[in-house]
């Protein structure tokens, strides 16, 4: 009796091929078990040879460094606090990372920033344009124990509490006042054209103070930004806390 194997020899038995040993019936070598074009087992030469798709990677998510929410990593502002990636600036009504506190807190507007209108700052500053019609300072009153200087930006969720938006000079988010201990601080934001600060008397400053480190202000110290922004820190009248 004679019986052909998979490969195609004449063997004289029937369970496996006498001349190459390949089982009788058996699908020839390389070929898929009936046809069906099923994959190669795993570690055998046939599977080693096949080429894999490399394996999708996301990009990783980006942790706010103020509240340590995870973001996707092309968001421009943190969704849980409001961190701009950008810039490294929490808009004003963000909330305060975990932990952190002032050692004093305010009770009413104990305090109250003036923003003046100055000609004389705006002759030094040599800047284009007009100056604003000067008169009576806008009072802003100081609740809190932080107040950003700046001008307002929807795209930026930007509300300064003092509000330059009319002097174009001052950057959006130019300069924080903080207050510790019974005493005000200004620090510069990193803004385009400076913080600077000059007692009444004095000659107007021509140096600015050195970004992102706080300066304390002085009773009277003035403030000096943009174009024309004068700003002056002092405790509110007696009318003043009533009326807020």
């Amino acid at each position: 009796m004679t019986a052909q194997c998979s490969n195609g020899h004449t063997s004289s038995t029937d369970d496996f091929c006498d001349v190459c040993g390949e089982p009788i019936n058996a699908a020839p070598v390389g070929a898929s078990p009936s046809g069906s074009g099923a994959a190669p087992p795993a570690g055998s030469p046939a599977a080693s040879s096949l080429t894999l798709d490399p394996p999708t990677t996301s990009a990783p998510l980006q942790a706010c460094p103020h509240c340590g929410d995870e973001n996707l990593p092309d968001a421009l502002f943190c969704e849980g606090c409001g961190y701009d990636f950008t810039t490294g600036q929490l808009p004003t009504a963000a909330a305060p990372a975990p932990g952190a506190s002032h050692p004093t807190t305010l009770t009413g507007a104990a305090w109250v920033a003036e923003l003046w209108v100055d000609p004389d700052w705006f002759a030094a500053q040599e800047a284009a344009g007009g100056c604003a019609t000067s008169g009576a300072p806008t009072v802003v009153p100081l609740a809190g124990t932080s107040a950003l200087i700046g001008r307002r930006s929807k795209s930026h969720n930007v509300v300064p509490q003092i509000d330059c938006s009319a002097d174009g000079s001052v950057s959006h988010r130019h300069a924080e006042l903080t207050f510790d201990h019974d005493r005000w601080y200004v620090e510069d934001l990193g803004s385009t054209n400076g913080t600077f600060v000059g007692n009444p008397g004095d000659a107007l400053p021509t140096t600015p103070l050195a970004p992102h480190e706080r300066h304390e202000l002085a009773d009277g110290e003035r403030i000096y930004l943009g174009a024309w922004c004068r700003i002056m820190v002092r405790r509110a009248t007696a009318e003043e806390r009533n009326a807020t």
